[in-house]
């Protein structure tokens, strides 16, 4: 409750400073000025605010797409010395040449910042999430905080392209390892690696896409981690297999290169076929259910194409990745990545994963909470302090967001379709974003020139966010309350609550239910701010807060009035996961799904939306795209389609000992910050490594047998 009543406070008296320089300025108005004209010149649109400098801000350097990576075969291979003697040597894993694909993923000397690695160590990661399992393909989380991204490989990669300039800007290769597409540009056929193994080291091939495709995303039974839908990829999107290598894609607009961008990280990670498939209903006696929890945390060694393997898991105390041997990317010299032996996440509270990684005990973490910005930052200022920090741009944003469905998504009572109604209703939303007041809310995390006014729409930090075509709403209670008035909403029974109107949900008090994650103190403490300033506009906002898997299951399913939700990618990079700006299909929108009809029940600006958002995905002309998304800014945030809430930078804190951490990067754009720094290139240079590894020597089992084998 102690954030909840400083942020009463704050709105309080950043009210009454706004009332007292009002006044000030009316004393030198004309008397004349009527009270109408005076509401309409307050509540006038403007641009946002230009954020404060923030020095601390850590500058990209850019470089040339092709000078981070290329599949080719190399005259030699190596692996760590342990690997030879114990296990190849022994009979126990084949020579590595034959362990690596035919052309393996070349990772360039000169695109790593401290050049070729040697091998050791472990990374400590700490996080607040708790694993439901290793099915990702059927929607089980593995607990976040880089667990996900560690185990997954997916056909393109996106993360690393924060230091490329946006001119050259384009999805890497990764298991399709190239692309082309037809004369038309209706078909793209795709390369995918070939010789690449499972960790178990049975083959990776075109079976395992074409799983992942029809009985995952395809399949209206599962539901992916990432929320993956065929809609995902374009509506009327079809995939076949032409051979053991090869997949061809048929889209119905005319070469879509944005979709390159959906195949990464998390909506095209295929998982392994022969593991899954057996337990998968359509191949057994297996229920939906039974099927997503098969591979419960306790399943060891789950066999992935990323660069480590879960070995070890201890409920409420840590899981433990051990090296992949089948990993198919090298450097230069021909050095089987990963460099790191181990990783862990220690099982913690979110808040823990920054002051144990400031203070040392752990390695890596990124910092998104602004409640410890300070705090850190004076940690990370110490001469002999083991992390270093660096902030990135403003990316992190959050928004309120509304659900727009009024035909079922959800199956909303009486009382959550009137409110539904409401949501439509531009004169509603306009009040709910004039009577925000965003310097409170943002205070109200940190103090300083963190945080910034962000009305919704694209985050500032973005290469496509324009000021000008950004529509913003100034705090004015008074202007707030008229506009609810113009939606038809006044206290009729003096309570301070306004009414439905009359045969409106019985004309009772306007109630309304928000979802918040519980997993995040800045989540929360946006959530009770929300709630103390509309109490003020005169609504009641009760807040549903749920930890992260039931959050999503519960939004996903449509059964929220309102949410709070920290923007994604199509917020930050724009050209990620673009089809989730608008109802494009019937389940690519947060906040606006279609129920079990199949129809989304679009209001005329979304239309406009879904049509830039097909224009952009369809264009190749940077231009064009720019003035697109020019063009949708200004009409998202003139209507209110999100309330932006607050924005503020990230940073990430990372132990010192480590070597290749590319400059500048963002703690989230592309994908997180795990991705971002390429951990599979990562090192500690011999003479800094510690004695980290709970496994040292070891590699991991067979899927199902207990721990690592020795």
């Amino acid at each position: 409750m102690r954030n909840f009543r400083r942020i009463r406070i704050l709105t309080g008296r950043r009210i009454g400073i706004l009332a007292g320089r009002r006044i000030g300025i009316l004393a030198g108005m004309a008397l004349s000025v009527s009270a109408s004209a005076l509401g309409a010149y307050a509540s006038e649109p403007t641009t946002p605010p230009v954020p404060a400098q923030f020095p601390a801000e850590g500058k990209i350097k850019y470089v040339a797409r092709d000078s981070i990576l290329e599949f080719k075969a190399l005259p030699e291979y190596h692996e760590p010395d342990w690997v030879t003697e114990k296990y190849v040597k022994t009979g126990k894993l084949p020579p590595v040449k034959d362990r690596l694909p035919k052309e393996p993923l070349v990772f360039k000397t000169a695109n790593m910042p401290d050049g070729i690695g040697v091998y050791g160590d472990t990374m400590r990661h700490v996080i607040g999430g708790r694993p439901e399992g290793w099915n990702y393909g059927a929607g089980q989380t593995q607990g976040w905080g880089g667990i996900d991204i560690g185990l997954s490989e997916c056909l393109t990669r996106t993360a690393p392209l924060f230091q490329v300039e946006a001119k050259d800007t384009e999805p890497l290769p990764n298991l399709a390892k190239s692309w082309d597409w037809s004369k038309d540009g209706h078909t793209l056929t795709m390369h995918l690696v070939e010789g690449a193994k499972w960790s178990d080291g049975v083959a990776f091939n075109a079976d395992d896409v074409m799983f992942y495709w029809d009985d995952e995303v395809v399949d209206p039974n599962v539901s992916p981690l990432n929320g993956a839908t065929a809609e995902t990829f374009g509506v009327g999107t079809t995939l076949k297999k032409i051979d053991d290598y090869t997949v061809e894609w048929t889209f119905k607009d005319a070469f879509p290169k944005q979709y390159l961008y959906a195949m990464a990280y998390g909506t095209f990670c295929p998982g392994p076929a022969h593991i899954l498939k057996p337990q998968h209903p359509k191949y057994s006696k297996n229920t939906y259910d039974q099927f997503k929890n098969a591979f419960p945390p306790e399943y060891m060694n789950m066999p992935v194409m990323g660069a480590w393997v879960p070995v070890e898991y201890r409920p409420d105390d840590i899981i433990v990745l051990r090296r992949n041997p089948y990993y198919w990317k090298v450097d230069e010299k021909g050095n089987q990545l990963p460099y790191l032996n181990e990783l862990h996440y220690k099982l913690s509270t979110w808040a823990d994963r920054d002051v144990q990684a400031v203070a040392g005990a752990a390695d890596f973490s990124n910092l998104e909470q602004p409640e410890n910005f300070v705090a850190s930052l004076k940690r990370a200022a110490d001469k002999d302090a083991p992390a270093r920090l660096a902030f990135g741009p403003r990316l992190i944003g959050y928004n309120l967001r509304m659900n727009f469905s009024a035909n079922g998504w959800g199956n909303p009572d009486e009382r959550g379709q009137a409110i539904r109604e409401l949501n439509r209703n531009e004169d509603f939303r306009k009040g709910i974003t004039m009577a925000l007041d965003r310097k409170a809310l943002g205070d109200s995390l940190v103090k300083g020139p963190f945080t910034a006014i962000y009305p919704g729409g694209f985050s500032s930090g973005t290469s496509f966010y324009d000021r000008n075509s950004t529509v913003y709403y100034p705090f004015d209670l008074e202007g707030a309350k008229a506009e609810l008035a113009k939606a038809g909403l006044k206290d009729t029974d003096g309570d301070g609550i306004v009414n439905f109107p009359a045969g409106t949900a019985g004309g009772k008090d306007v109630e309304i239910v928000m979802l918040v994650n519980n997993d995040y103190t800045t989540d929360k403490s946006l959530a009770e701010g929300v709630v103390a300033q509309m109490e003020k506009l005169g609504l009641r906002i009760v807040l549903n807060g749920l930890n992260g898997t039931q959050r999503d299951a519960t939004q996903y399913s449509g059964r929220f009035d309102w949410l709070i939700r920290r923007n994604e990618q199509e917020l930050t990079s724009v050209v990620q996961n673009t089809v989730q700006l608008a109802p494009v299909g019937p389940k690519t929108s947060w906040d606006h799904r279609a129920p079990e009809s199949g129809q989304v029940d679009l209001m005329p600006f979304e239309k406009d939306l879904v049509g830039i958002v097909n224009k952009f995905v369809s264009s190749s002309d940077n231009d064009e795209r720019a003035s697109l998304m020019k063009e949708f800014q200004k009409i998202s945030t003139e209507h209110v389609y999100n309330v932006g809430l607050t924005e503020y930078p990230g940073a990430l804190i990372i132990n010192k000992r480590f070597s290749n951490i590319p400059q500048g990067t963002p703690i989230f754009m592309f994908n997180w910050a795990e991705d971002s720094i390429v951990r599979e290139r990562v090192f500690v240079a011999a003479d800094k490594q510690q004695k980290y590894e709970l496994f040292p020597e070891q590699l991991p089992g067979k899927p199902g047998d207990k721990g690592p084998t020795n």
